[in-house]
């Protein structure tokens, strides 16, 4: 029997279990410094955790990146290898978007990986025709 999947909106956790998380999304490297996801988890409108039960582990994450009043960006939307495919990526994405939607912000985007593109119109979520995702790659 899978356990109940429990998805927090948060304003802290542990550092070393979001590490994980980071690291199960092949966003982590040994140059990081566990510092800056304090940071990344500060400095986001929202950020949400997925856990096993009320209690349990964390098997997951997103967080918001907005100017909290029209704009928001979802990011780091991640769900460790044994619990994809059982909703619970659906459920971060979806407490996400009712916490921009309770704050009346309704312009949600996000720039999905290639291969994703089911998951994020499953839940909502076109392509935006026209627009075409930039990264700077510049220097000053």
């Amino acid at each position: 029997m899978e356990p109940e999947i429990c998805v927090h909106i948060v304003t802290e956790w542990d550092i070393d279990e979001l590490a994980r998380l980071y690291k199960a999304g092949g966003w982590w490297h040994r140059e990081h410094d566990l510092a800056h996801v304090s940071l990344l988890l500060q400095g986001s409108y929202a950020f949400a955790v997925a856990t096993a039960g009320d209690n349990g582990p964390a098997v997951g994450m997103g967080r918001v990146i907005s100017d909290g009043v029209s704009d928001a960006y979802i990011q780091d939307l991640v769900v460790i290898p044994e619990y994809r495919g059982m909703g619970v990526g659906s459920a971060i994405a979806r407490a996400l978007i009712r916490f921009c939607f309770s704050r009346s912000i309704t312009w949600i985007a996000l720039i999905a990986e290639p291969g994703t593109e089911d998951f994020y119109t499953g839940i909502g979520f076109v392509r935006m025709k026209d627009h075409v995702p930039f990264r700077f790659r510049g220097t000053f």
